[in-house]
């Protein structure tokens, strides 16, 4: 749904209020034109069943309006002297409209002074409850949210089994699009394993002002785009309809951003032509096979000289000699490796993709083609892409305009289709006749961007899902900032062995090594109990 159309729908709801609550506004000492002005009604109802103003705004906000919804219509009922069971039960299960009976039928003997404190424990409970989630949804949705690390794709800067806190103020908070889902869940609702949203209504992607952009190099949470594709470029007949908002949650870094040009040479990605400066905590990782003389590495050795803990594996060459087949290491590790003296030849694992033949069953000028398929992004063999080298391209940004001809329609497609098109209505359409592009019939020669993109990747280079596959990340689609690791348990261990101390109350970002400040929450949490037991018997012995 369009804004123009949900400011039609709120408009009819504000009319439905008023038409059921009016004469409840008049008994309250209001006028009666209260329950009918937008917003306006809102902060008076709150007034009426004697809770803040700033309540009022609670109805706003997506997701916690639906609890807040439930909480107005009880205690506007309680306000009213209808403080049965019955009367809870009936204004909930008619999504309020029970207020329309009350407000035409029965005496509505305003209490204004009304007591706010539940009657009963199970009353105290509930509504405990109920604020704890509303409070925590706020936080989940607009200022942190936790996730956890459940792949090696940024081996050596985040691990499997890392607690984060994600920010979202960083980058600015996304506004959530689906109206109507379980509060504090992503796509499925845990134990039940069901759908944990409806799809409509929808709102438009709306995100607030935040402090920073996103910068290169920063580790990004995003919602996974082609989480509705059943393979990688198969948009073309295979996609279906998912909101952005409930898409997978990935992280990766972000080695691109909009106006760059980027190419990848020998695994080491470029900008505008020169090789990306990392920061020093990203430790980038390859796949290597390494001939040695005979010796086989002790496990020590590997992981504490040399920093390999992911994946060695040995085969036995018919001479005697081993060939080591590393899953994850980084250059200076493999240049270790080769001081010992005990390495013949080092092999750099060549990820070059294979190509298929796939038939799209998608018309183009009238008749069903097969394409060449490649399991890289873009999806056509007319590049030699691989994982390790990729020739340059541009990365849009907003408002910037760029020719399109045939060639490079291929990286374009996915954008100016969908993610620039309606996702949930109608898409824009491509085809190609010759060398002439067209957008939805008329030739398409420039095409000026809507939104910003960003070209994201995994530190395990050989290890991970990333843009290489898939493409670029729109803007509409980033969740927020990683900031903070508040426990990093290894997953192969047990407790309390698998916790990884030096880990604990660490900083994603910053220079140098990460460094623990748990220690310091261990004071400072010791400094506030004592002086809270301080401060409390000295308060006993006041009395």
């Amino acid at each position: 749904m369009s804004w123009s159309y949900w400011l039609l729908f709120l408009g009819i709801v504000q009319i439905i209020h008023g038409l059921g609550t009016w004469k409840m506004y008049q008994a309250a000492g209001r006028r009666a034109w209260e329950a009918f002005v937008p917003i306006y009604n809102a902060i008076i109802m709150a007034k009426i069943i004697n809770r803040p103003w700033y309540y009022a705004l609670l109805l706003f906000l997506p997701v916690v309006n639906l609890i807040m919804l439930i909480v107005f219509w009880v205690e506007m009922c309680r306000s009213f002297g209808y403080n049965r069971a019955v009367d809870t039960i009936l204004v909930i299960f008619t999504l309020g409209f029970y207020l329309y009976y009350l407000n035409y039928t029965q005496p509505l003997p305003y209490i204004e002074n009304r007591e706010l404190k539940p009657r009963t424990a199970a009353g105290e409970w509930t509504s405990s409850i109920l604020f704890a989630i509303v409070a925590a949804t706020i936080v989940h949705t607009y200022v942190m949210q936790p996730f956890i690390i459940p792949t090696s794709s940024l081996e050596k800067s985040l691990l499997i089994g890392d607690f984060l806190l994600v920010s979202k103020f960083h980058y600015g908070a996304r506004l959530p699009m689906t109206t109507v889902a379980a509060p504090m869940v992503h796509d499925t609702i845990p134990v039940l394993n069901v759908k944990s949203y409806l799809a409509k209504p929808e709102l438009p992607y709306t995100r607030l002002p935040g402090f920073q952009d996103i910068k290169r190099n920063d580790i990004v949470v995003f919602n996974w785009p082609v989480d509705t594709l059943n393979i990688f470029g198969a948009d073309d007949g295979k996609y279906y309809y998912k909101p952005i908002d409930k898409r997978t949650n990935y992280v990766k870094r972000c080695v691109g951003v909009p106006g760059d040009t980027l190419s990848i040479i020998n695994g080491k990605v470029h900008i505008d032509g020169k090789p990306l400066q990392l920061p020093d905590r990203a430790k980038v990782q390859y796949s290597y096979q390494v001939l040695t003389n005979g010796y086989r590495f002790p496990e020590d050795q590997l992981k504490f000289e040399f920093d390999i803990t992911d994946g060695v594996g040995y085969q036995q060459t018919a001479d005697g000699k081993l060939i080591m087949n590393i899953k994850s290491a980084t250059d200076e590790a493999i240049a270790k490796m080769e001081a010992t003296g005990q390495v013949m030849k080092v092999i750099k694992v060549d990820r070059t993709p294979t190509r298929q033949k796939v038939n799209y069953q998608r018309l183009v000028d009238g008749e069903v083609v097969d394409r060449t398929h490649m399991e890289t992004f873009p999806y056509t063999g007319i590049y030699e892409n691989s994982n390790d080298d990729r020739a340059p391209f541009l990365i849009p940004a907003e408002g910037q305009t760029v020719d399109i001809d045939f060639k490079n329609i291929h990286y374009y497609r996915r954008i100016i289709e969908v993610y620039e098109g309606s996702e949930m209505d109608t898409f824009n359409q491509l085809s190609t006749r010759g060398n002439q592009v067209y957008l939805n019939g008329e030739p398409l020669n420039q095409y000026t961007f809507k939104q910003n993109y960003y070209w994201l990747m995994g530190d395990n280079r050989d290890n991970s899902l990333d843009s290489r596959y898939w493409g670029f990340v729109p803007e509409t689609h980033v969740v927020g900032k990683p900031v903070f690791i508040w426990m990093s348990y290894d997953p192969n261990k047990s407790f309390p062995t698998g916790v990884r101390t030096d880990r604990v109350f660490t900083t994603v970002n910053g220079p140098g090594k990460p460094r623990s400040y748990f220690i310091y929450f261990i004071v400072g949490l010791g400094i506030y109990i004592a002086a809270s037991r301080f401060y409390k018997n000295r308060k006993k012995q006041k009395k």
